[in-house]
């Protein structure tokens, strides 16, 4: 098993973060990670982006030319990203901010409200973990029993106040997946 994710948005969206702790809680699980942050000079509204690989066996480069799984928190992600996509991989695009259609069909998308859901549950900096819950309930990458422990041990104590709520916006992103019953392939 080895899967390429790419989460992608401007600065400050905490794209950096969602790879990150894919990265962690897939390492504390035992599986190989790679994981390569970028980003522009700018650091709030630059760019900014992740891919995070997971695997059972060792990666030989973190490189990845055509990835299984993107998320995009802004315009210019899906336009970069989306042509990018494996065939029969996974968009998931932030539709508080990304107004225009996924353009293939090839692909499996979801467009989830974020921002919106974020604000539902009085955090309005947790689009990226809204995000990042339905990720994880629509790939089944790590054991999501876990997700507190991993939030910490990844985070290591920072943000320690904000743990309930980031929690809440992970659960609110899986229950957004859960109730519209999407079904993800799994991708060759």
């Amino acid at each position: 098993m080895k899967r390429d994710f790419v989460m992608a948005g401007f600065g400050g969206q905490g794209v950096l973060s969602m790879g990150l702790f894919l990265a962690y809680a897939a390492m504390i699980e035992g599986k190989k990670v790679s994981y390569v942050p970028s980003y522009g000079a700018e650091m709030r509204g630059g760019t900014a982006n992740c891919t995070v690989t997971i695997s059972d066996r060792e990666i030989s480069s973190p490189v990845v030319a055509h990835p299984q799984n993107v998320v995009v928190m802004n315009h210019p992600s899906l336009e970069k990203f989306e042509p990018m996509l494996k065939s029969g991989g996974l968009l998931l695009v932030n539709g508080s901010l990304v107004h225009q259609d996924v353009q293939r069909n090839d692909i499996h998308a979801l467009v989830i409200p974020c921002q919106e859901l974020a604000n539902e549950i009085g955090f309005p900096q947790g689009s990226n973990m809204i995000m990042l819950g339905a990720l994880l309930e629509l790939t089944k990458i790590i054991d999501n029993n876990h997700i507190y422990d991993y939030l910490v041990k990844t985070f290591k104590g920072k943000y320690m106040d904000k743990m309930p709520l980031n929690i809440k916006a992970m659960q609110t992103g899986m229950d957004y997946v859960r109730k519209r019953d999407v079904k993800i392939l799994e991708i060759a």
